[in-house]
Formats: C-alpha cells, structure tokens, sequence
C-alpha cells in the first residue's frame, strides 16, 4: 500500500504523520513545491496546474491514494486534480474543520491565511456548517511562511498577533491552513483563556488520513509492522527531508523512515 500527498510545503507533514501512526506498514511518497511557493498569492488558475504537477509527480510511484494536503490547492486545485487523475487514482482533498468545530458549540474561531479569510469559499462553508454558532474568522498574516521557515521568532509573532485578534471566551479553534497543526500546542497555548475549560484545536490532518484508507478499502492498523518506505519529491525532484521538517514532531517521526529505493 501506497499513500502520497501534495503540498504547497511542510504543511503535508501533519496528515503524512497521521497515516504513519494508523499504518505504519504504507509506504509514503510527500509531494511539495519549494520552487514554486508560497501558492497563495497566486491565481486560482496557477495555483491549480502547480497542485497537479506536484500531484503527478507522486502518481508517477504509483500510489494507491494522493491527499491534497493543503486548503488553498484543495480550493482552486481538486476539480483539476481528479479530472485529471480519477478514476484511477483517488484523490481526497483537505476541508477546513468548520463542521465538527460547530458541532461542538461556540464561539468558534477560524485560524486561515489572509487570502482564505473571509473568502466566499470559507464564508460559504460557515453558513452550511456553522449556522446558529458565533464564528469569529482570524487572519494569520505570516504565520505559514513562519512555520515552512521554522523561524520561532517570527511563528512567536504570527501567532500572538493572531490570538490577540482572537475572542477570549473562544471555545474551539479551527486551523484552518495545514502549516498551523505543525504548531498546535503553540497555538493553544496562546489562545487558551485560563478560566475557561481546555480549548479545542480542530485540525484536518486525522480525517483525510481516515478518508485515504476508506478509499483504498483498507483499515487503520497502528501495530502493524513499520515496514514501510519514504519518498520525499521537491518540485519533482528526490531528496531527503527538508530540514526545516525535521524541527516539527511530526517530521521527525518521518525522517526516521527508511527511504524508498
């Protein structure tokens, strides 16, 4: 079983992590741009056709299921991407977790990058999912360029400027942007309002990992042997993991993976 997932950068790093704690036994193959990044300031058109050169340069390992680890490629990139790439190939993108923040009850905060706040694509999911909750959305101008560079100062800045922009009777936060689960705790702890129960941070990372195995017709089998094999491409090329990743947890666990050959 093989598994890929695209991205813009590191931010694949969380869901490629979750599926390497429910399968140990897959072999990965992550897929990012560097040459090409940051993705969000371009146009949809653009942003699309660097997702799917990202994405077939994974599809040429043959994997079984390629995530869209990544909002904005997932936004202006998935109808290409499975136009391109299904039936053969699933394709699984990345949603925002408005739904199950909402779920829970409000006031809930969205954590997005600039170009996602407010957008009509993230207002729209707000009114299908959040309808009848207090929903504040809370840019984070900085802070996915922070976390790619592993630059603590500037993440230090990026987040508290977010978190001051963040209600204080916040129940839950949404993260909005795959970069920002890299650096969860750190959020938490910015946003947590001491005389209110522990804050929930809601990620996509463990449901598109969950939704690649149902797509391939397979389970979760976290004591399986760890068998399998890492493939890291950077705008198509192989290399070893960038190090940068390998300051986040979830690029460690990754980096003790042996490289496919």
């Amino acid at each position: 079983m093989k598994i890929a997932l695209v991205d813009s950068g590191l931010g694949l790093l969380a869901a490629a992590a979750v599926v390497r704690r429910l399968r140990p036994d897959a072999d990965l193959v992550i897929s990012s741009d560097p040459d090409g990044m940051p993705w969000g300031p371009r146009t949809g058109e653009d942003i699309a056709q660097r997702a799917l050169a990202a994405a077939e340069a994974a599809a040429a390992h043959g994997p079984d299921a390629l995530i869209v680890a990544c909002n904005t490629a997932s936004v202006h990139g998935l109808p290409l991407l499975r136009a391109q790439l299904e039936p053969q190939l699933p394709v699984i993108g990345t949603v925002p977790a408005i739904k199950p923040a909402a779920a829970g009850g409000g006031p809930v905060a969205i954590w997005a990058t600039p170009a996602t706040t407010g957008s009509p694509y993230q207002r729209g999911l707000i009114r299908e999912f959040a309808g009848g909750v207090d929903v504040v959305e809370v840019p984070c101008p900085g802070l996915a360029d922070a976390v790619q560079e592993a630059d603590e100062a500037a993440i230090d800045s990026a987040v508290a400027a977010a978190a001051a922009l963040t209600p204080s009777d916040v129940r839950s936060v949404v993260l909005g942007c795959t970069h920002y689960e890299l650096v969860a705790e750190r959020i938490r702890t910015a946003v947590q309002n001491p005389d209110l129960p522990p804050l929930v941070l809601h990620g996509s990372a463990g449901a598109v990992a969950a939704q690649a195995l149902r797509r391939i017709g397979t389970d979760a089998k976290a004591d399986a042997e760890p068998t399998g094999t890492l493939t890291v491409l950077l705008s198509g090329r192989e290399s070893a993991l960038p190090e940068a990743a390998l300051t986040y947890a979830e690029g460690r666990l990754l980096g003790a993976v042996r490289t496919a050959h």
